[in-house]
């Protein structure tokens, strides 16, 4: 099946602050081209080492309270190895640890399969980089 596998590349601005960015309608929108109405899995992979994917409720605080959970467990000061950049920029390493690059999410009938309050959104604590790419792919 030479279909079988397609992919795209998103291009995303976080801007200059902790953010997280809900990409659920994106993810919708390639699979309404890729995946033609088939079964499947869809993986969305950041090849950055400084932000993540996660799968999360949206808009009602969990997103904000996700960042302060990470500022706590990885709070921006001189404790890091890896100094380069902003104070603190070696957090933003130790982050993919926690909240990993890539979340593989099943889709039924074209249709991406979450739970009512979940969406799919990329997580960037790094100030430093505000441009960042994400890969769709899906598997049928």
């Amino acid at each position: 099946m030479p279909d079988a596998f397609t992919t795209q590349v998103l291009r995303v601005t976080t801007g200059s602050s902790e953010t997280v960015i809900d990409l659920t309608r994106d993810c919708e929108r390639f699979l309404q081209e890729a995946a033609g109405g088939r079964d499947g899995l869809l993986n969305v992979f950041v090849p950055h080492a400084t932000a993540g994917i996660a799968i999360l409720e949206t808009g009602a605080g969990s997103d904000d309270d996700l960042l302060a959970a990470l500022h706590t467990l990885l709070p921006a000061d001189d404790r890091w190895q890896h100094r380069h950049g902003s104070p603190g920029h070696g957090r933003d390493h130790v982050l993919p640890a926690l909240v990993p690059p890539h979340a593989t999410l099943p889709v039924v009938a074209g249709r991406l399969e979450l739970g009512t309050w979940q969406a799919v959104c990329l997580v960037d604590t790094n100030r430093d980089n505000p441009q960042r790419q994400v890969r769709l792919s899906f598997l049928g």
